[in-house]
């Protein structure tokens, strides 16, 4: 059986936090995984925000997700702060891939704090005319902001 693996880079050039809230808990007592992907749809829609874009206007198109993948690392309880950090990467003519890393801040035995890595994950961003209904291509203006 495969296992997923995501590379990771070093650099992300956008992060934002997101708290994990009360109703993210499932009956395991702690963050499920249909929440995770949640919370990597939040941290996506402030990383298109930040661009001054949305899924709906970006550039003058929309996007839609085609796939993801989440690699679990660690896990995330009530309280927890993610910092959630996002960029583009490996553009095609219509779409792009997204990286995401979830990380949170515990404490160590010596009460020093240490960043564990909670998820890596990736979706795949399509650009569409939800007018025609068609796929698009991604326009430059977008993939210049989004890489720079």
């Amino acid at each position: 059986m495969s296992r997923i693996k995501i590379e990771r880079p070093e650099q992300f050039h956008f992060s934002c936090l997101i708290p994990v809230r009360i109703t993210d808990i499932n009956y395991g007592g702690h963050v499920g995984n249909d929440t995770v992907l949640s919370i990597i749809h939040e941290a996506r829609m402030q990383f298109f925000k930040y661009f001054g874009y949305t899924e709906i206007q970006f550039a003058g198109t929309g996007m839609i997700m085609t796939d993801a993948a989440i690699e679990f690392r660690n896990e995330l309880f009530y309280g927890d702060m993610v910092i959630a950090s996002v960029m583009a990467r490996e553009f095609t003519k219509v779409g792009f891939e997204l990286l995401y890393k979830l990380e949170k801040e515990t404490l160590r035995q010596d009460e020093s704090a240490k960043m564990v890595q909670v998820v890596v994950a990736t979706t795949r961003m399509v650009c569409y005319n939800y007018e025609k209904k068609k796929i698009v291509s991604v326009p430059d203006e977008a993939k210049v902001k989004l890489t720079s």
